[in-house]
């Protein structure tokens, strides 16, 4: 911004906030107080000495300990904080993207004013007992609850027992330390966001190539961290344009088309990955699956970083010929 235009700015800010704060909507969970903490650090670096204040919401989700697909699916992990940004009593409410179902649309009057920059994409492995993957024996059981996650697992280790698992980052070592499971399957983003990392044994590459390399695809909008407003809110929405990062915000866009495209649901093993390759063009990967890995369609294609949503388009269309209909809606039953 210019000087003319940042003092601008900065008088219409001062003038929405009325002295008060920016009041930020999150999950309680430790990973969401920690993402928060990044958003408030990114704010502050476009209003040094921004007041801001912190509004815990626990959401129905973090209060379900079964499976979520039989509660209504990843919408529980933001529909409180949703209806608190459409009431007035939030300003912002900052999301983990990978939780933000794709065939259930924004609330009205809500939209996604900024994306961090992306954090690091790879799932990783935590095994009680160190060593690799590859070698654990058969019939140890794996925690893991989602459902991209146990379907890519099963392509390459079918002998091994997949059990759900829920809970914050840290209740979930905790149960591993404790014997109820041999291995977790996490993000490696989220250990690092708490300072966890050091428990990592394995980080698995992202990129399917064989069938015969254990290898995860990311979830879509895996490791960004999403900042929603109300779209009439001017000042708040100009203030997060100038957090928001382009190249993050592009790959969402080309892979959060391809979700919608797809309808998939909380319970669809759909994985998808957009970056910028070494070309300058922008590139999207998308996978689906179904429950237990036996069947899968891939897709692979590139476009101008200019017009993401046509990407994600193409993608989620030879994804449908190849068959990820019929794919999805077996996982709806």
């Amino acid at each position: 911004m210019t000087t003319a235009s940042a003092g601008a700015f900065y008088a219409e800010l001062s003038d929405r906030l009325g002295g008060g704060s920016v009041r930020i909507g999150t999950r309680t969970t430790p990973l969401a107080l920690a993402q928060t903490d990044r958003v408030i650090d990114a704010l502050r670096m476009v209003v040094p000495g921004l007041s801001t204040t912190i509004v815990k919401i626990q959401t129905s989700a973090d209060l379900w300990s079964g499976d979520l697909s039989q509660f209504g699916g990843k919408g529980n992990f933001t529909k409180e904080i949703d209806r608190a940004l459409i009431a007035g009593r939030v300003d912002i409410a900052v999301h983990s993207m990978k939780d933000v179902p794709g065939d259930v649309p924004l609330p009205p009057g809500t939209e996604f004013g900024a994306y961090l920059e992306r954090g690091d994409v790879h799932d990783v492995v935590i095994i009680r007992d160190g060593g690799p993957l590859a070698e654990l024996a058969a019939g140890a059981r794996i925690g893991t609850s989602a459902v991209r996650r146990r379907a890519q697992l099963a392509l390459y280790r079918p002998d091994l027992i997949l059990e759900r698992v829920r809970g914050g980052i840290d209740s979930r070592i905790k149960k591993l330390d404790g014997g109820e499971y041999d291995a977790l399957i996490l993000a490696r983003t989220g250990l690092e966001r708490i300072g966890l990392q050091d428990r990592i044994t394995e980080v698995l590459p992202t990129a399917w190539s064989d069938g015969k390399t254990i290898a995860m695809v990311p979830a879509v909008g895996a490791a960004v961290i999403g900042v929603q407003a109300r779209s009439s809110d001017g000042p708040i929405m100009r203030l997060l344009q100038e957090i928001s990062h382009a190249a993050t915000a592009t790959a969402i866009t080309a892979e959060r088309v391809m979700l919608h495209m797809l309808q998939g649901h909380c319970n669809s093993p759909i994985a998808g990955h957009a970056h910028v390759a070494p070309d300058g063009k922008l590139s999207l990967f998308g996978m689906v699956f179904n429950r237990d890995g036996s069947a899968w369609v891939r897709a692979h294609n590139w476009g101008p970083t200019d017009d993401p949503a046509s990407l994600g388009a193409v993608v989620a269309g030879d994804l449908l010929h190849q068959g990820a209909r019929r794919l999805i809606m077996a996982t709806r039953k």
